[in-house]
């Protein structure tokens, strides 16, 4: 198995499916491509919530701000997964799900051969594009891992050892008993407002209010346990809080997008 994810849109995703298809007939999933445009926190955090519910696959994953640069491609070993992508810290919360902090990352050797026509079979890849490293590189290393497998990596000479490579970590929330501060890590397509605060902060105190920067909204179980069009803050999915509006925008209501930072505060506790 194959996974494909990525902030191609259409129809560039096609051809990395077309070239893995020269490879093998590994069956292929899209997760998403449409990922936030050259976003790589809140792409990272969609790869962590999403890849660790597959079994062991490789995961392809091109969010690539710096095609065309010196960065290098990576694949990366974690809990019998296989992660291709550029090496730009993209892949690391994800790898970290899957396998812990004892991961393993190779760097990926390309020839210095241009690639001609639509063949994309020669190992080590060659480019055809500067700007399509989706299509040259990643697609047929992905294609590559599938056929080797995870430990092939040890034995194939165009996967080396790589210590340099770029981190990408999640801001910490600070957090007290009665107020916590913490950053917007995404938005869903709803316009749910995703923040780094966990659960635990409100105890599953539902039912009451919640101090959300200078506003109060109330704190509900889920969506519906409010009127359609109010705001509310909820545990979501994703095991945090998030600002929401029952069959609305929750980051236009609260004025708060990616990146934001966002205090909560709680009224005291009997």
């Amino acid at each position: 198995m194959i996974t494909l994810s990525s902030d191609f849109g259409s129809p560039y995703p096609a051809a990395m499916k077309g070239v893995i298809s020269q490879w093998t007939d590994a069956r292929l999933i899209d997760v998403s491509h449409d990922l936030p445009r050259q976003d790589l926190r809140q792409s990272a955090f969609w790869l962590r919530e999403t890849l660790p519910y597959f079994p062991p696959a490789v995961h392809l994953a091109v969010i690539d701000p710096g095609v065309g640069t010196d960065r290098d491609a990576v694949v990366i070993r974690a809990g019998g997964h296989a992660l291709v992508g550029p090496d730009n810290g993209v892949l690391l919360p994800a790898a970290r799900a899957l396998g812990g902090e004892s991961v393993e990352i190779f760097r990926v050797e390309t020839r210095d051969e241009t690639a001609e026509g639509t063949d994309r079979t020669h190992w080590p890849p060659r480019l055809a594009s500067s700007t399509f490293h989706g299509r040259d590189v990643f697609a047929p290393t992905a294609a590559r891992v599938h056929e080797i497998g995870t430990d092939g990596l040890d034995d194939d000479d165009a996967f080396t050892r790589h210590d340099g490579y770029e981190s990408l970590r999640f801001p910490e929330p600070v957090v007290s008993e009665s107020a916590a501060t913490g950053t917007i890590l995404a938005v869903d397509d709803f316009g749910n407002a995703i923040s780094n605060v966990p659960a635990s902060f409100v105890d599953g105190a539902f039912g009451g209010a919640i101090q959300v920067n200078d506003e109060t909204a109330p704190l509900a179980r889920s969506y519906a346990h409010v009127e359609a069009g109010q705001r509310l803050v909820t545990v979501g999915s994703h095991g945090n809080l998030e600002l929401a509006v029952n069959q609305g925008r929750g980051t236009d209501a609260f004025g708060l997008d990616a990146g934001d930072d966002v205090h909560f505060a709680l009224g005291s506790r009997s």
